[in-house]
């Protein structure tokens, strides 16, 4: 199915900042400086479930979370990743990858619900979309 027909979720594109789209998700940044925070969000309408994708693009779904993962790890020297696809909030497809610390608000639990979003410095916000975008073959 053509990427025209997809659409990011409002609730997403107004919790979010665009860094580009790899060859199936696209790669964004959640407003929120107190992690390290991105989603990926495979452009396939319709599509809520990993296993909504066909099987290929579930193994490209996979590269591409290693991918991003791996350039987050690196970026942040963080202690911890965690990766989820929820969507109970928002049921359109996205996956978290959160780089945790030790010392950050939520240590050890989950990050949702525990500190109140604080919005990102500007400069520093483009300086870590740019380190990733790189590390990432975005830019």
């Amino acid at each position: 199915m053509p990427d025209s027909a997809w659409s990011l979720h409002p609730q997403l594109k107004k919790d979010t900042i665009d860094i580009g789209d790899l060859p199936l998700a696209r790669v964004l940044v959640i407003r929120d400086a107190n992690y390290p925070w991105l989603l990926l969000v495979p452009r396939r309408p319709e599509a809520v479930e990993i296993i909504d994708l066909e099987e290929v693009e579930q193994a490209q779904l996979m590269t591409e979370i290693a991918r991003v993962a791996r350039a987050l790890k690196d970026i942040t020297k963080c202690d911890k990743l965690n990766i989820a696809a929820l969507g109970n909030m928002v049921s359109q497809l996205h996956v978290h990858i959160i780089a945790r610390r030790t010392n950050d608000a939520a240590w050890p639990r989950p990050v949702w619900g525990v500190a109140p979003a604080v919005p990102h410095d500007a400069a520093e916000v483009q300086h870590f979309i740019s380190a990733l975008r790189r590390k990432i073959w975005l830019g």
